[in-house]
């Protein structure tokens, strides 16, 4: 499996389930099934790419929402 394609399906379910609405890491992790570690790197492709924004950045409770 190319590096593209391994990362890109994890970042493919968190975008899917950010589509629901913004949600915590944790919220994120439950609705897609995804490991704490696969989730994070699902996030930040999404947040390279300028796909996914955090809210509260500085809460303990940071939510993430699509953006563009």
């Amino acid at each position: 499996m190319e590096s593209d394609e391994y990362f890109g399906m994890k970042a493919g379910k968190v975008w899917e389930s950010l589509c629901k609405g913004t949600k915590t890491l944790t919220q994120i992790q439950k609705a897609t099934g995804l490991t704490l570690r696969d989730t994070s790197m699902g996030l930040g492709w999404l947040a390279r790419e300028g796909k996914v924004h955090p809210e509260n950045a500085k809460s303990k409770n940071v939510r993430f929402k699509l953006i563009g």
